[in-house]
């Protein structure tokens, strides 16, 4: 699959041979489902947590005779049916990860590649580079290339000024490229690659 490359003006900048094997598949809709469901319970903090019978501090008086009323039995205040009393089964800290297969992961992100690749989503630039960090015109090289809701991803390290000015646009996510992942692919409706990123995942996937 061939892809022409632009710089951030705009301009052309030659052509980059995409492998099909990661960019031309045929995105399924469940890998990509069960990947960011793997990541979005992996980052949820379970911080959750209630208290139960034993957690509160109530009498331990019995709260009317044992016979005779016509009611149940009961030997303590902080029954969970009582006001005040614990709560039965309420949610308590835990981790809501769970595990997801390392070669699952990897072909999630080669169809979440393929899908914006198959949209036409996908832009492929020679290098993300400022001289010095100018969110204004920036912007404006951004409206050149028609990203008002991107995902830049760049190669190993960001540079420092387009990392600072970008960092001020609202929609705009940067990444090196060991951070791309499959759920800020999918939440951004472009794809900004480098030409480092494109040989860094490609030889990733080799």
């Amino acid at each position: 699959m061939k892809l022409d490359v632009t710089t951030l003006e705009g301009a052309k900048a030659g052509s980059v041979d995409l492998n099909e094997a990661i960019f031309g598949l045929d995105p399924r809709a469940d890998l990509l489902a069960r990947c960011v469901r793997w990541q979005l319970a992996k980052r949820q903090a379970g911080t959750h947590a209630v208290k139960n019978r034993s957690d509160i501090d109530r009498t331990t008086k019995k709260v009317y005779k044992q016979k005779g009323t016509g009611s149940a039995r009961h030997g303590a205040a902080s029954a969970p049916q009582f006001r005040g009393g614990g709560r039965a089964f309420g949610p308590q800290v835990r981790s809501h990860a769970h595990d997801l297969p390392k070669k699952v992961r990897a072909l999630a992100l080669k169809h979440a590649l393929s899908s914006k690749a198959k949209d036409a989503s996908l832009i492929v630039v020679d290098d993300v580079q400022l001289s010095e960090a100018k969110t204004k015109a920036l912007v404006e090289r951004f409206g050149k290339l028609g990203l008002a809701n991107a995902l830049i991803i760049g190669g190993a390290e960001i540079e420092a000024n387009f990392q600072r000015a970008a960092r001020n646009i609202p929609n705009i996510d940067v990444l090196p490229v060991q951070g791309i992942n499959v759920y800020d692919i999918l939440r951004r409706e472009k794809l900004v690659l480098t030409k480092a990123a494109v040989d860094a995942l490609e030889a990733r996937f080799k």
